[in-house]
């Protein structure tokens, strides 16, 4: 692998004889992961079903390495949401930051959503999770994977973090600020950040963060818990940019992250005041652990922050739409969604437990899509799907994974054959959900969106 000449000289003087081990990780393979999706499945079965070689990352409890020569994101199990494809280092982030059922959290640069996801799960998709990307295009890749792993408790958002931060003032529990970094981490996958890399770049870097940071800062509550990472080895992005939000802010204090699996501490001599502390933060080598390679810090919020004075969203749903969904509940559900419904023009969803007002801000996906009104009728969306247990929906048809040709069928959008007249119906794999289908004079009309169709 061609690296920067620059990145080795400036590798060479920080590790010295760590140097080395380090850059002989480069003519390895990169490392590959995925993490189970407990919203959906438990450890033991998700081990059971699986057909991969799974080894445990240990690190993360939730986390496997997988073979590169398999492909889990080409299987069926994918689709429905059972887990998520994650480089490992990647996965000890949320474990730092640890979300708990019921907190307001804050994902502020979230795409493509592996951390998001991540978070839902711990806090078991109750609370409050804002999920925000500033690039429109991200945004809509991290709107789907919440969406594949049924997650309801989430509002995702394309904005500025500044206009956040005057929305949301002293309102999170917790902050999760996954930063853009120069990527030095991710040269063992994508050859396009080591052509992208320049000195200049990771100046440019570390500039944002720093803005970053301090829009973060305003947002979280008294006693609130920041967590800041990147994918990158540089000194001036991670402990240098850290020095300066410390230096900033005399309320905010580093807190210790446990290390284990040979994560190794944060680098006091590479601040700029040799600043002690500094070694409570983590660094993730791919010279000691198996993984790419991140920097996480954790701190809190010692001092008083403005107190959250906004309102809750409220239901904006006509008494015709009210109708018709539930004229679907009635028939299809089995359970209640007891959450605010609200319309955005002829599309439903349910939103968060006191979701705040949305009102002036750009969303792309307000808790879980339930689906659309039509003329006199409602239809659900494939999220609604991805979101329920089988045992919740009155009528479903399970595909099983041994027998390959109806699945693939499925995921094709064909129709198929089932001899039944009942209407809606939930397709399952091994009793996961996949999608919709329409079930009228024994045959299943395929609803399982176009975009996402094989």
């Amino acid at each position: 692998m061609k690296l920067p000449e620059p990145f080795r000289e400036k590798m060479n003087r920080l590790l010295q004889e760590e140097a080395l081990p380090f850059f002989r990780t480069y003519e390895e393979n990169k490392t590959n992961g995925l993490r189970l999706n407990p919203l959906k499945i438990e450890r033991s079965t998700f081990l059971e079903l699986m057909p991969f070689s799974l080894s445990p990352v240990p690190f993360c409890s939730t986390g496997f390495y997988y073979d590169a020569a398999e492909q889990p994101g080409k299987h069926p199990y994918h689709a429905a949401g059972l887990y998520y494809i994650q480089e490992p280092s990647a996965m000890f982030v949320a474990e730092a930051l640890r979300p708990e059922p019921g907190e307001r959290v804050l994902d502020l640069c979230a795409a493509p959503g592996g951390k998001t996801t991540q978070l839902a799960a711990m806090m078991n998709n109750t609370g409050f999770l804002l999920a925000n990307e500033i690039h429109p295009k991200r945004v809509k890749a991290l709107s789907e994977n919440i969406e594949r792993l049924g997650i309801t408790n989430a509002l995702v958002t394309n904005e500025t973090p500044e206009k956040l931060a005057e929305r949301f003032t002293g309102y999170f529990d917790k902050i999760l600020v996954d930063a853009p970094c120069s990527g030095e981490g991710m040269f063992r996958k994508d050859e396009e950040a080591i052509r992208y890399w320049t000195e200049a770049h990771v100046a440019q870097c570390a500039s944002k963060q720093r803005h970053i940071l301090s829009c973060a800062y305003r947002m979280l509550k008294e006693g609130g818990i920041l967590v800041y990472s990147t994918c990158t080895f540089s000194p001036e992005e991670n402990e240098q940019t850290i020095e300066a939000l410390l230096a900033e802010y005399e309320d905010l204090i580093l807190l210790p992250i446990d290390k284990t699996a040979g994560i190794q501490p944060g680098r006091p001599e590479w601040t700029n005041t040799h600043m002690k502390e500094m070694a409570k933060t983590a660094r993730l080598w791919p010279h000691y652990l198996k993984g790419e390679g991140h920097f996480v810090a954790k701190l809190q919020k010692t001092g008083r922050s403005n107190q959250w004075n906004g309102k809750t969203a409220a239901s904006n749903l006509s008494k015709s739409a009210q109708r018709d969904y539930q004229t679907f509940a009635k028939e299809v559900l089995k359970t209640e969604i007891t959450h605010t419904i609200y319309a955005f023009q002829q599309q439903l969803f349910a939103l968060p437990k006191d979701c705040p007002n949305f009102e002036g801000l750009k969303v792309v996906r307000a808790g879980l899509h339930l689906g659309e009104l039509k003329k006199q009728r409602f239809e659900p969306n494939h999220a609604l799907a991805l979101a329920l247990k089988k045992e919740v929906v009155a009528h479903s048809l399970d595909l099983n994974s041994s027998d390959q040709e109806p699945i693939m069928k499925y995921l094709r959008g064909e129709t198929l054959e089932t001899g039944g007249d009942r209407g809606w119906t939930m397709v399952t794999i091994d009793g996961h959900p996949l999608g919709w289908g329409k079930e009228v004079k024994g045959t299943l009309k395929n609803f399982y969106p176009k975009g996402l169709r094989i």
